[in-house]
């Protein structure tokens, strides 16, 4: 990739980099795929948990299990390409995250790529967590949904659905985990300064609410909670770290503009 030493480069070779960085992504997603459709069976079963116990029902040969229910020809295929896939993008994630950096770096200073790196060795384990509390919060959401099934009434859920249900939770709240590793990367290349994270502190925290209720399958108030108290006080400790980081670095250019020394103070003229 031609660029110049300020980092600049020619649009098409941006878009060539680009390019680049989406095919490597996609080839590891389709790897990390491969490895979804193997263990489909396990991964299965570890989704359907909130619902039914669905090993106990395989091994008794049971013809259904609990209000779960697969249909259509294409049902069983559809099934395990959404386990495959779903699968890919988790697993695959420190390696899409990294080709995020890395087309982002190219117009960094040697400084802020090496602060870039902490993006993505930070960015993997929070979306893990984020994907992890998505996966525990799955029952509370569907006790609270099925709550609201008539009585006398059946609800039974086509499992495709279902999974397009867990997908959604598991993956916004494993992205939404991101949010205080890329506040931060900011603070870190000099893009936001910690009083700009923290200034909008009212927004934020209503921008949070606001996009947990939008984009959140279940609308019960206490997943709701569990969603956004970890964002909101993530969110604080990123702009608490940002602003210590400010205050060091602007210690660090005062120093540098003034200088280390002392200047003496002045003394009488001798002829």
């Amino acid at each position: 990739m031609a660029s110049t030493p300020q980092g600049q480069m020619p649009l098409i070779d941006h878009l060539r980099e680009l390019r680049k960085r989406v095919l490597s992504s996609a080839i590891a997603i389709v790897v990390a795929g491969c490895g979804g459709w193997f263990f489909y069976n396990s991964i299965l079963v570890t989704l359907a948990k909130p619902v039914c116990d669905l090993r106990a029902a395989q091994a008794s040969g049971a013809a259904s299990c609990g209000a779960l229910y697969i249909s259509g020809v294409l049902g069983p295929l559809d099934l395990q390409i959404k386990v495959a896939l779903m699968t890919a993008v988790i697993v695959s994630a420190p390696f899409w995250l990294y080709q995020l950096w890395a087309f982002i770096a190219p117009a960094l200073h040697r400084k802020e790529k090496r602060n870039s790196i902490l993006f993505v060795a930070a960015a993997t384990p929070f979306f893990v967590m984020g994907a992890t509390l998505g996966y525990l919060i799955l029952p509370i959401a569907i006790d609270a949904l099925f709550g609201f099934t008539p009585n006398a009434v059946s609800n039974l859920v086509r499992i495709d659905d279902y999974l397009d249900f867990v997908l959604r939770i598991i993956l916004f709240v494993g992205l939404a985990f991101e949010l205080p590793i890329f506040l931060l990367t900011f603070n870190l290349i000099g893009f936001l300064r910690g009083r700009t994270i923290l200034k909008p502190w009212r927004a934020w925290v209503f921008s949070i609410f606001f996009a947990v209720a939008a984009l959140s399958p279940t609308g019960d108030p206490l997943s709701m909670a569990l969603l956004s108290a970890p964002l909101i006080l993530f969110y604080f400790m990123a702009g608490g770290i940002a602003l210590l980081v400010d205050r060091k670095r602007d210690r660090k250019i005062e120093s540098t503009e003034t200088g280390s020394t002392k200047i003496a103070a002045p003394g009488p003229i001798t002829e």
